[in-house]
């Protein structure tokens, strides 16, 4: 990017953070209106992503000694999902703060938080990040085919993403994928209680439920089952439902219909293999009540699957081997949330994948790229993709690198400024 420094790119950083605390409003209206979630959850993310880029200048130390992976004219190809406006961000400015040039693709349901993001970065970045509107399968073909793009980072589901690995490899591509979690909370009989009920409700509401590292799959060892069962019911239903626009609404209608049907399956499947639901089950278009089922089974669907929506699947356990075997039955493996003393350190050491992503013969299945004890979710991501690595195992995330001799493949917690910069010759 013209010899531009890692100070310059650091104050343009600083001004973008700048722009969307003066755009916060703006940004508010535009997510809401787009992707529709809640007042609540829009100004809080932009309270988090202004946080994370004001911490960028720490990415320096990080990439002592590296340098970018693009060279004049190539570019990395960026495309994120519609599960946030500010936050993405982040993303964004990570990849640039290594010294590359960006081109990014928001999805078509934020197409005018896109426009309004331009019109904020075209005169701090000028074409060093340049954003593209074109659908996004032909976004990703093109970033595949064309010789300027030098690695691509997708944000999205696993399903749009594997059938493109011959390709990948065909064009010499490095391929960097964030993907989906159905994130276990395990409760021991010891845990701390009520702060285990309040992670459980905020990191289970937030976005009424439209986030990664949602939990999706709860298990509760059987001494305090019922308590805890009862406790959550009770603090669910302090979730207000409806109107987007009220700041005191936690719960709106999901931002894709193919959720919804994807929730209303899992809830067929649980009721005719003897499940309960204990609170909600309502569905009104797309709009999801807060809906808790009881007497979950592993080989439920819910269980199997992604939920993406305010929907949880409450299983009893007695022993640690046990909760560990449901745990890792999972096709994801971003995040676990572990509460208890005696028994919980054990199993959050089961649980937990290598601190960085790493080289692996075949996709890790049964392994969580973050895994917290006693933490909550606000605690465990406090710097999340800009000096935290995040990623997954399983479906939740890999890297295709075709760009040496040999294809590597690689899983675990990641950063994208290190993965989109390599090593001074």
């Amino acid at each position: 990017m013209g010899g531009i420094t890692f100070a310059e790119r650091l104050d343009r950083i600083y001004r973008l953070a700048d722009e969307l605390e003066a755009h916060r409003d703006e940004l508010v209206a535009l997510a809401i209106k787009d992707i529709g979630f809640s007042y609540r959850d829009n100004h809080q993310e932009i309270s988090v992503a202004k946080d994370r880029l004001q911490m960028c200048w720490r990415v320096k130390e990080i990439l002592d000694g590296r340098r970018p992976l693009c060279r004049e004219g190539e570019c990395v190809a960026l495309a994120l999902s519609y599960n946030g406006s500010a936050w993405l961000n982040i993303v964004i400015a990570t990849i640039y703060l290594a010294g590359n040039r960006v081109r990014v693709k928001f999805s078509s349901r934020g197409s005018d938080i896109a426009c309004l993001l331009e019109s904020i970065y075209h005169p701090i970045f000028g074409d060093d990040v340049s954003f593209d509107y074109r659908p996004g399968k032909e976004f990703i073909e093109w970033a595949i085919g064309d010789g300027s793009v030098k690695a691509i980072c997708i944000f999205g589901s696993e399903r749009t993403v594997l059938p493109y690995e011959e390709e990948v490899l065909a064009h010499r591509k490095r391929l960097i994928f964030e993907g989906p979690g159905s994130d276990p909370f395990i409760v021991f009989n010891d845990a701390p209680f009520r702060e285990a009920i309040d992670d459980l409700f905020e990191a289970k509401y937030s976005y009424s439920g439209q986030t990664c590292t949602a939990p999706e799959n709860v298990y509760v060892q059987r001494g305090i089952y019922s308590e805890f069962l009862g406790a959550f019911v009770e603090k669910s239903k302090e979730a207000k439902v409806g109107d987007p626009e009220d700041p005191e609404t936690v719960i709106t209608p999901l931002g894709s219909s193919l959720a919804v049907e994807n929730i209303e399956r899992q809830l067929e499947d649980a009721r005719q293999k003897g499940a309960r639901i204990l609170l909600g089950g309502r569905v009104e278009g797309n709009l999801v009540y807060p809906t808790i089922v009881t007497d979950a089974r592993p080989d439920m669907l819910g269980v199997q699957e992604e939920t993406f929506g305010p929907v949880s699947f409450v299983i009893p356990f007695d022993t640690p081997d046990e909760v560990i075997s449901m745990a890792k039955r999972n096709r994801y493996g971003l995040r676990a949330a572990v509460y208890g003393y005696d028994e919980a350190e054990m199993v959050t050491s089961a649980l937990r994948g290598e601190p960085y992503m790493h080289d692996v013969p075949k996709l890790v299945f049964g392994k969580f790229g973050t895994v917290s004890l006693n933490e909550p979710r606000s605690e465990s991501w406090k710097g999340a993709f800009v000096v935290k690595a995040v990623g997954g195992y399983g479906y939740s995330g890999w890297e295709w690198d075709a760009l040496g001799e040999a294809f590597r493949l690689r899983q675990g917690p990641k950063l994208l400024s290190l993965e989109t910069s390599i090593l001074e010759e």
